[in-house]
């Protein structure tokens, strides 16, 4: 495990709910208590919590018969400012101040709306500010929903240049099979040298989250992969954040590759928020695999599918279909169209704004 100066943490929803439904405020301030002892150390934390939905049912029942996405709507929009009051009250005891940052997929899909995000972030850590992100579930629509808040995590993280994310959950971390088995082994390595661990992986979701281990398995590596290093450790465990600062933590760590420029960052995310599809040749696939950094140029592409702007995020894929990378287009589908083919036409991907898949 590896020091770290910027993380990301993620509370999930299992850690900060009872079994009942309802928030655990004993351990909510536990981890609250920790956070500033990082902080305290020299860490600079930005933090991103569910639990918004627990808070809501606490206070507000709701009939049985109610639409379950105006449940969860209400639920979540009440519940939010709960929970962000319960984080405001328990971090005023240290002298800490917070923020709160409410996000969409949308808010990540643009490249200025990115940036002014990234910005006003890095300006409240600046200033000593804890932010504290959740999803904005009240306009969210399914199709526009993150997975679940390990994938927000995960795109907070790669925003900022954090060096390390945590993702908190119920269990120590990812085990060879079911971790209530006794049998099952905790894996506590996951290098990127290592053969793939999902095999082991339950598809089941956690009682109260959206997602489950596969979905923070699949955004760890993603995460590793552009340079950060990942650990998902059980949040529920007393001291928990007070032994990952002493490096003494039981979980799985995800051994990270070398960092990537940012702006490869915010493309490496962007397999959701796509607006076109580029089908490219034989020929201007190895070119893009090559040890040469090159440019997509109109020549290599056999075919244009969907309507984008310039600036907006594209899929590159061979001709079978499957994906090789994801760019940022330099012009219009409509002046695409014209050049598909052509020699000595302008990039319509330029290379640092060019982000290829590593199956390593």
């Amino acid at each position: 495990m590896l020091n770290s100066k910027l993380l990301v943490i993620k509370i999930g929803s299992n850690v900060l709910t009872q079994e009942n439904g309802l928030p655990d405020l004993i351990r909510m301030e536990e981890l609250v208590n920790q956070i500033q002892r990082l902080i305290k150390s020299g860490k600079k934390v930005v933090l991103v919590s569910s639990g918004a939905v627990a808070f809501g049912r606490q206070a507000i029942p709701l009939s049985k018969k109610l639409n379950p996405v105006f449940k969860k709507q209400i639920w979540s929009s009440t519940g939010q400012v709960r929970l962000i009051n319960q984080y405001q009250n328990l971090f005023e005891k240290h002298g800490q101040e917070v923020a709160q940052i409410l996000v969409t997929k949308e808010d990540f899909r643009d490249r200025k709306h990115f940036l002014n995000m990234k910005n006003c972030i890095q300006a409240l850590l600046s200033q000593g500010i804890l932010p504290i992100i959740n999803e904005n579930d009240t306009v969210t629509i399914t199709e526009l929903m993150f997975t679940d808040n390990d994938e927000l995590a995960s795109l907070a993280a790669a925003m900022i240049n954090a060096d390390s994310l945590l993702l908190l959950t119920n269990v120590d971390g990812i085990f060879t099979g079911n971790p209530s088995d006794p049998s099952s082994k905790l894996i506590e390595k996951v290098s990127s040298t290592l053969p793939e661990v999902s095999k082991y992986i339950s598809a089941t979701k956690s009682s109260f989250g959206r997602g489950g281990m596969l979905t923070k398995y699949a955004m760890a590596k993603k995460s590793a992969n552009l340079g950060i290093q990942v650990i998902i450790a059980n949040g529920k465990k007393d001291g928990v954040l007070d032994e990952f600062a002493s490096q003494k933590l039981r979980c799985t760590w995800f051994e990270p590759k070398r960092a990537k420029q940012g702006v490869k960052k915010w493309l490496a995310h962007g397999t959701e928020y796509y607006k076109g599809e580029l089908i490219v040749n034989e020929g201007a696939k190895n070119s893009l695999h090559s040890e040469v950094i090159r440019s997509l140029l109109p020549i290599g592409i056999t075919q244009i599918i969907g309507e984008f702007s310039k600036g907006d995020i594209l899929v590159i894929k061979d001709e079978t279909g499957e994906k090789i990378g994801l760019g940022r287009a330099e012009y219009s589908s409509k002046l695409a169209l014209e050049r598909i083919g052509q020699k000595n036409q302008k990039a319509l991907i330029h290379y640092d704004y060019l982000y290829i898949f590593d199956y390593d």
